[in-house]
């Protein structure tokens, strides 16, 4: 009987199987105890797996790009020109380009070389059956199961020496403020999560919306689910931050914003849930529709997080928040996209000049899961002026700690950093202790000389 092999699945299947074998250490542990070569119905593709496994038997590591660049020079001389070119060329296609579908191949090409093991596994059980050799029988099925199982047990310190020296990219994407991407080597890394904190009215969904919208701008696919405002009131504040239309004028310039829309490269999808109606699964399971329907996220954004119900009940509502941050962080790494949301302050820091992690609402463990955390600030008076403050939290690739002066217009969702001043919390509280009293005395001495 004729063995199967691959061809019914095509040759971009194979050829993607062959990238991951060579990209993806874990996934070739498990591959090559059920990988016969002769399942690739193409020769370079044989000979290419064989580079790779003869590299591991040898040298006990998992060979990276560099290394099969340099074996590809000198160890194609048994090989006739042909095929030697057809490997070359096939190395250099998948070096400039990542595995498509991934997910499917591999699961996919592990399910059928295990289907196989297991038949040859059957018919050798067939002739120990006349011998009545139940336990070896037994044997060889089992161990036929096993093959192929899940063999990542984690980093293996010397197997995986080469892979410690391989820059890892962290696709970021930025947030427009070149004061804070300075300080986060360009924003928000891919599986990473961001918190705003900010009091109620001072502005962390107009945060929000332009940390969205200048992904949107940059070419990057958007998924905000707003838990608050409407899907369409949502559009609207994209409308007004994308084209700096005033949101009181959109609707006379309808035509004119639709024209600035068409030339955007990334898409934005708007998901209205009821408040306190959603979990963090809920989120999940819109995403795998979203992705089932082609468009993968590159940043999703949660108007905001407090407002979600944790998916388990627990006895205190803090310790809810906190499941829901690292349940969110989980997502994100899940995606491999970028989760930015919002945290509401408490009373404190409610006409604060300076909001510190200290004023956070409710449940200060959520802050441990964030990797970017910062806090805009308001007062009475900043709102009248259209002025605030961004404070920097917390920063796991960088500087924090810092204090930025911001200009803010709600009417049209701009926000800008300015340069930080260098200005301490201590000397922003004092000197805004400063102008209250001298507010206070000078309302006294107008009282005194009117009586």
């Amino acid at each position: 009987m004729s063995k199967e092999n691959f061809s019914q699945y095509g040759k971009d299947f194979q050829e993607m199987l062959c990238h991951l074998l060579l990209v993806d250490r874990p996934f070739a542990d498990q591959m090559f105890e059920v990988l016969d070569i002769n399942f690739l119905e193409l020769r370079y593709l044989q000979e290419f797996v064989k580079l790779v496994q003869n590299y591991r038997a040898e040298f006990k590591v998992h060979p990276t790009e560099k290394i099969m660049t340099s074996i590809l020079r000198t160890g194609l001389d048994d090989l006739n020109n042909l095929t030697q070119q057809q490997v070359r060329n096939y190395f250099a296609r998948i070096s400039r380009s990542e595995v498509q579908d991934g997910d499917y191949v591999r699961d996919t090409s592990l399910d059928f070389c295990r289907k196989q093991k297991l038949k040859e596994a059957m018919l050798k059980s067939v002739k120990l059956l006349k011998k009545s050799s139940f336990d070896e029988i037994a044997q060889v099925i089992n161990d036929a199961l096993k093959l192929g199982g899940d063999s990542d047990f984690g980093h293996d310190y010397l197997a995986d020496f080469e892979q410690r020296f391989i820059f890892k990219s962290r696709n970021p994407i930025a947030t427009g403020w070149d004061e804070l991407d300075s300080i986060t080597h360009q924003g928000l890394g891919k599986g990473e999560l961001g918190v705003v904190i900010a009091p109620t009215g001072a502005g962390k969904s107009m945060a929000l919306v332009h940390l969205g919208a200048q992904a949107l701008m940059a070419g990057k696919n958007v998924v905000y689910y707003t838990l608050e405002l409407s899907d369409t009131v949502v559009g609207s504040r994209f409308d007004s931050c994308i084209t700096k239309v005033p949101l009181g004028d959109l609707k006379i310039f309808k035509e004119e914003i639709y024209e600035k829309l068409q030339d955007l490269d990334g898409r934005l999808i708007v998901k209205e849930y009821p408040t306190k109606s959603s979990t963090v699964n809920t989120l999940r399971s819109h995403l795998e529709r979203l992705k089932n329907r082609g468009f993968k996220p590159d940043i999703v954004l949660v108007d905001y997080a407090d407002l979600l119900r944790p998916i388990s009940t627990l006895k205190e509502k803090r310790h809810e928040l906190e499941t829901i941050y690292e349940q969110l962080r989980s997502l994100a790494q899940e995606n491999k996209c970028c989760v930015w949301t919002a945290s509401q302050t408490n009373r404190s820091g409610l006409n604060a000049e300076v909001i510190t992690m200290e004023s956070i609402s409710e449940a200060f463990n959520k802050c441990f899961v964030a990797d970017f955390i910062f806090s805009i600030s308001r007062t009475a008076d900043d709102k009248l002026n259209n002025e605030g403050r961004i404070f920097i939290a917390k920063n796991r690739n960088g500087v924090d700690g810092l204090v930025y002066p911001i200009y803010m217009d709600t009417s049209n969702i701009t926000i800008r950093v300015h340069p930080c001043t260098g200005e301490t919390i201590g000397e922003i509280k004092l000197e805004a202790r400063k102008r209250q009293e001298k507010k206070m005395k000078s309302k006294y001495d107008k009282w005194k000389e009117k009586k």
